[in-house]
C-alpha cells in the first residue's frame, strides 16, 4: 500500500467516525466521503462531447424522433457530436432507447437524450441505457436546476444510483479510469431555459456548479413570452440568458441555424432525421440531375 493511500484510508475512517455521535446517533451531514472511487492522477476525459465543451469547440446534436435502430445508427455516424433522442415530445419508451444505443455502442456521436422532467426515473433510465449527454427542458428555478444536477451526478456530487444497466456494464465497461470513477467528469449536462420564470432565475441558475451548458429554447421562449425572434422583448430575454451563461462560465446552446446568425453560441440542436433525409434526397437529386437541354 502506498503511503498516500494509507493516509487516505486513515482519513476516511476518521471522517466516517465523526458522523457517529457518542450517544449512538448518526449524522449524514458529518460524513466524509471515502476514497473508493478516487482516481490516481488526472481524471481521464474519454467523452468527446465533454472534451469539446471543455475546449470551447462547437458541439452539435442530431435530433432523433424515430425508434428504428438502423436510423439511429445512421444519424449517430453521420457527423454529429452527440445524439439528441427526443423523449420530451415523442412516445418513445426506454426499452426502445436502450436498443438504439446497443445497436451501435461505439458510434461516432456520443449517445444523448432530452428528458421530459427532472425526476430520478428519467435520469436513471437514460444513464443506465448509456446516455452521456443529458438535456433537461423547462428549467424554471434554481431548485429545479439543483434537482436536475443531483439526479445526474454520482455521489458525493449528486444522488445518481449505481444500478447497472447496459451503459456501465457494456458500452463503457472498458473506458479509461473506470466508468464509475470517471463518470462525473465525462457526462455532459445541458439545462434549457424556456420560460419567463427560468429567465427570472437565470443568473442564479448559471452560477451553479455541476453542469456544462445553458440552452436558449428558441421556440418555447417565444411560446412562453408571446414574442418572436427579432422582437425587442424576445431579444432581451435571449441576451439575459447569454449574459448569465457567460458570467457563470457555461457554454451557450441554441438551434443550429444560430451558429451562423449569432455570436457566443457553441453548442447546438440540429434537425431531425426526417429533415436530414429530405435534404439528402434533394441534394442527391440536384447533384445527379440531367443537364438542361
Amino acid at each position: 500500500m502506498k503511503i498516500t493511500t494509507a493516509f487516505a484510508a486513515i482519513a476516511a475512517i476518521l471522517g466516517g467516525a465523526a458522523a457517529f455521535a457518542q450517544d449512538g446517533g448518526f449524522s449524514a451531514a458529518d460524513w466524509e466521503y471515502g476514497p473508493r472511487f478516487d482516481v490516481e492522477g488526472e481524471v481521464p476525459v474519454w467523452s468527446t462531447a465533454k472534451q469539446k465543451i471543455m475546449n470551447g469547440e462547437d458541439l452539435v446534436g442530431g435530433t432523433i424522433r424515430a425508434t428504428d435502430p438502423r436510423t439511429y445508427c445512421a444519424m449517430a455516424n453521420a457527423g454529429y457530436d452527440f445524439t439528441w433522442v427526443e423523449m420530451q415530445h415523442e412516445q418513445t419508451d426506454w426499452e426502445q432507447v436502450a436498443r438504439m444505443y446497443a445497436a451501435c455502442p461505439n458510434a461516432d456521436a456520443v449517445h444523448g437524450v432530452r428528458l421530459a422532467e427532472t425526476s430520478e426515473r428519467e435520469a436513471q433510465h437514460a444513464l443506465d441505457a448509456g446516455a452521456m449527454v443529458i438535456v433537461y427542458p423547462t428549467i424554471d428555478s434554481v431548485e429545479e436546476a439543483e434537482e436536475a444536477i443531483s439526479w445526474v451526478r454520482f455521489p458525493p456530487l449528486g444522488r445518481h444510483s449505481a444500478g447497472g444497466g447496459q451503459g456501465p456494464s457494456e458500452i463503457y465497461r472498458n473506458v479509461e479510469g473506470g466508468y464509475r470513477e470517471t463518470f462525473n467528469d465525462n457526462v455532459v449536462l445541458i439545462l434549457m431555459i424556456e420560460t419567463l420564470e427560468g429567465v427570472e432565475d437565470v443568473e442564479e441558475i448559471a452560477a451553479l456548479d455541476g453542469y456544462d451548458a445553458l440552452m436558449v429554447a428558441s421556440g418555447d421562449l417565444g411560446n412562453f413570452s408571446g414574442y418572436s425572434e427579432g422582437d425587442e422583448q424576445y431579444e432581451q430575454l435571449v441576451t439575459m440568458i447569454a449574459d448569465a451563461a457567460e458570467a457563470g462560465g457555461k457554454a451557450l446552446c441554441g438551434p443550429l441555424r444560430w451558429r451562423s446568425e449569432r455570436e457566443g453560441f457553441t453548442c447546438f440542436q440540429a434537425g431531425t432525421e426526417a429533415s436530414v433525409i429530405r435534404r439528402g434526397v434533394q441534394a442527391e437529386a440536384e447533384a445527379t440531375a440531367r443537364p438542361a437541354q
